[in-house]
């Protein structure tokens, strides 16, 4: 089984750095569509034989040329962003900067029971991100296109390499940036970690 993991196209949000988490159903915004359908004409050929995003717009939307090929579709809440809580919806004020840094250095600390306030924590995302890969790994199709959010693919592919959440920050990754994985029995062998080779040809960077 060979898994393509897609972080989701720019959004409005994206580009003003406004906090953009679970609890935010946004849009992609016209750069977002445009490295989308980048996205797809890069990979058109591949013979995906299934679809699975997050049940938010914006991973449906950079995934749409596919899932119009009549490409069976999955999604489940399990891939959706991690919830922010009180944070989203707004640019960081120097003192919501504060609480996401100290966040940052809890869950690196191995405090994964730390969260913004009304938010979700690091162990409540892994605990999910585990039950997906779980799923993933009985599936009996052969090409998988997965489609999700910049938090939720730290921890799906810092779980896949057999990491701690702890180095969740070391999983780079923009906007419809690439990993793809190959699953063989108990091992996970990753052939491309965040290709972004169709942004380049495109000119499509994201705002930094």
């Amino acid at each position: 089984m060979t898994i393509y993991f897609i972080r989701h196209g720019e959004t409005d949000l994206n580009r003003q750095n406004i906090v953009q988490g679970s609890g935010m159903d946004t849009d992609l915004n016209p750069l977002g569509h445009a490295q989308a359908k980048a996205f797809f004409d890069a990979y058109s050929a591949v013979d995906f034989d299934l679809v699975v995003t997050s049940r938010l717009r914006r991973t449906h939307q950079t995934v749409q040329h596919f899932i119009e090929k009549n490409i069976p579709w999955h999604q489940t809440e399990d891939i959706n962003e991690i919830s922010w809580g009180t944070h989203e919806g707004f640019a960081p004020s120097p003192e919501q900067h504060r609480d996401f840094q100290n966040l940052m250095a809890d869950w690196k600390a191995g405090n994964f029971d730390a969260a913004l306030p009304e938010g979700e924590s690091a162990r409540q995302l892994g605990e999910r991100v585990a039950r997906f890969i779980t799923w993933l790994r009985t599936r009996p199709e052969n090409r998988i296109l997965v489609a999700t959010h910049g938090r939720t693919m730290r921890a799906i592919i810092t779980q896949l390499k057999g990491c701690s959440l702890t180095d969740m920050d070391g999983v780079a990754h923009v906007n419809t940036g690439c990993y793809v994985a190959h699953f063989k029995d108990d091992k996970v062998v990753f052939e491309r970690e965040n290709d972004v080779q169709h942004l380049e040809t495109a000119e499509l960077w994201p705002t930094p």
